[in-house]
């Protein structure tokens, strides 16, 4: 199966971000035509600096012109830190934010919810498990989970 452009997008990314540390978070394409907006979250583990963003952001402009990654050439690159309400996507991220607290949506209901949120922990063959309270707590395989984001506490 052809990869799609954000799959492209993110492989290049990768290429380039590695290297400096940076992790490529997400890649979405909007829209489309001379509208197109390619948006590219990156994070590393001192946080995302400005000239993180900068670098990544010539770098990559750079790369997907000359590669002609981008049909018809026209986009507008958006390059970003994740914030504080980070989105985890693949085991690596639940892995690396284990104990902290989280926001995660199943794709099918436990006891009558699919929305969770609490402590996050994870376990050695793979487990995500979100403690909601002393007495609830929720155990996902990643592939039962819809969307998971860090929460932050704004008290």
């Amino acid at each position: 199966m052809e990869p799609t452009l954000a799959q492209k997008i993110h492989a290049v990314a990768e290429r380039i971000a590695e290297p400096e540390g940076l992790e490529v978070v997400e890649v979405e394409v909007l829209g489309g035509g001379k509208s197109r907006m390619l948006r590219v979250t990156i994070d590393k583990l001192a946080g995302v600096t400005l000239n993180d963003c900068e670098f990544l952001s010539q770098q990559l402009g750079t790369v997907l012109d000359v590669e002609d990654v981008v049909p018809g050439g026209s986009y507008k690159l958006e390059i970003s830190s994740p914030g504080v309400e980070r989105k985890l996507f693949r085991q690596k991220d639940f892995d690396r934010f284990s104990g902290e607290k989280v926001k995660m949506v199943l794709k099918e209901a436990r006891n009558g919810r699919k929305t969770f949120e609490g402590v996050l922990h994870t376990g050695p063959s793979g487990e995500i498990t979100v403690v909601v309270s002393p007495s609830l707590s929720i155990t996902a395989r990643l592939d039962e989970i819809a969307r998971a984001n860090l929460k932050f506490d704004w008290r």
